[in-house]
């Protein structure tokens, strides 16, 4: 049982016959006694004469997934199986991260019947979201009081990362085509894989030259190469405390999540094989030996449910993990926090062991330290200090790391995506990948 303001108003409005039935000389308690109990006896008889709230059957048509930070349009459905018309608000109890409407739903429904409306959902947290019950309140036709009850209904809805760097994409696989010398655009960029034997022209590599297909044709043939396939791209993406870490408008991790999408996305159109390794001190997210159009949807579902662990990473057991991905030399590209010696202390003692046998790119997002402001007084100075620290550590990271024979980047949260894609490029169209 509920009661609404009208209740309340009711009551307040006895001020009225108590004035007027005190003035004519009755005892005021006993108007008041009276008013009262008529008010409680009308609100008991709209309780009376509501629809059973506990008389419903309520569904939800919600698809399984959504993607974060994207409108999700879905159906709450209440039937209603008693015997008199159901007016009633309808409370979705999904947790505050689901982005449901904070106003009830109204719905009115008569005896055997069934009716719906609109469920809109924001999402804006990764993973499982879950929702246990329905409350739903049958109004009295006074409008007083009413019947509320609590239904189980529960269900479940799996966000996963929005892909928003997906927009890159387009340009990105338009220069892997003119690699792969399949535009109009026909570049004659240097590779290690074979690819065919054409004419020779003036102005072509000598030691291109093909001397026994030359013999057979009667004429120059010179050999062509593309960027090599059938490659392996390992991605590890640290999951430790430093991922927790606010970049832009939000967490480290999110913009490793964006960068490592569209790096998958550009080498499995390339031929190449993908590996994810989300690791702190134990395995978060793996994925391996999926290729093709599996592969996006099987890296989402993987990282749905993956958040940071405030933990340190142990580095030397997530890069023996890289290691039994595969045993030809691969690029490597490890998504983690690279601005802070002390922090990054373990980690760069673990890369020479890896950059010995495959190519390393270390990707890290960040704010970045701007520009430095004027010296006007003393809290810019302390600003343009930490200003000149952060960028004096994140240099001695990125050197010591190109000293263990890796290379560093680091960028913004929407400027790391395609920065990443674009060094992966960059190694193809160099013949080194």
């Amino acid at each position: 049982m509920y009661v609404t303001g009208r209740s309340a108003l009711l009551v307040a409005l006895g001020v009225v016959p108590v004035i007027l039935f005190t003035a004519a000389g009755a005892e005021p308690w006993s108007v008041v006694g009276g008013w009262v109990l008529l008010c409680t006896g009308l609100a008991a008889a709209d309780v009376i004469l509501a629809a059973n709230a506990r008389s419903l059957e309520v569904t939800r048509v919600l698809p399984e997934r959504a993607l974060r930070d994207v409108p999700l349009a879905g159906e709450l459905r209440v039937r209603n199986l008693g015997r008199r018309t159901l007016r009633a608000q309808v409370r979705d109890a999904w947790q505050p991260t689901a982005g449901a409407p904070s106003e009830r739903l109204q719905l009115t429904v008569p005896p055997g019947e069934r009716r719906g409306t609109a469920l809109s959902l924001l999402p804006r947290r990764r993973g499982e979201l879950r929702s246990e019950f329905v409350v739903v309140r049958s109004a009295g036709p006074l409008g007083l009081a009413g019947r509320q009850a609590k239904l189980p209904v529960p269900a479940r809805l799996r966000v996963l990362p929005p892909f928003t760097s997906r927009r890159h994409l387009p340009s990105r696989l338009a220069r892997l085509r003119e690699l792969d010398g399949n535009t109009t655009l026909q570049m004659r960029g240097q590779g290690t894989e074979f690819d065919s034997l054409r004419e020779y022209v003036r102005g072509d590599d000598v030691r291109s030259i093909d001397w026994r297909a030359t013999a057979r044709a009667g004429a120059t043939m010179l050999r062509t190469w593309r960027p090599e396939r059938d490659r392996h791209v390992v991605i590890v993406i640290d999951t430790g405390r430093t991922a927790a870490a606010r970049v832009g408008d939000g967490a480290r991790l999110d913009a490793a999540m964006e960068a490592a999408l569209l790096l998958a996305a550009l080498a499995t159109r390339a031929g190449d094989h993908v590996h994810l390794l989300m690791f702190d001190r134990v395995t978060r997210a793996r994925v391996t030996r999926v290729d093709g159009a599996q592969l996006l949807p099987a890296l989402v579902e993987a990282m749905a449910p993956v958040d940071p662990q405030l933990i340190d990473t142990d580095w030397d057991a997530a890069l023996a993990h890289v290691r039994g991905f595969t045993q030809r030399p691969a690029l490597v590209v490890l998504l983690t926090a690279a601005d802070d010696p002390e922090a990054a202390r373990a980690f760069l003692a673990s890369l020479p062991a890896v950059a010995a046998r495959s190519r390393l790119l270390v990707a890290t997002a960040t704010d970045g330290p701007g520009e430095t402001p004027e010296r006007d007084d003393a809290a810019a100075v302390y600003a343009a200090a930490a200003i000149e620290r952060a960028r004096s550590d994140a240099d001695r990271v990125r050197a010591a790391v190109e000293r263990a024979g890796g290379d560093a980047v680091s960028a913004s949260a929407d400027d790391l995506p395609p920065l990443v894609a674009d060094r992966y490029l960059a190694l193809k169209a160099a013949g080194r990948l």
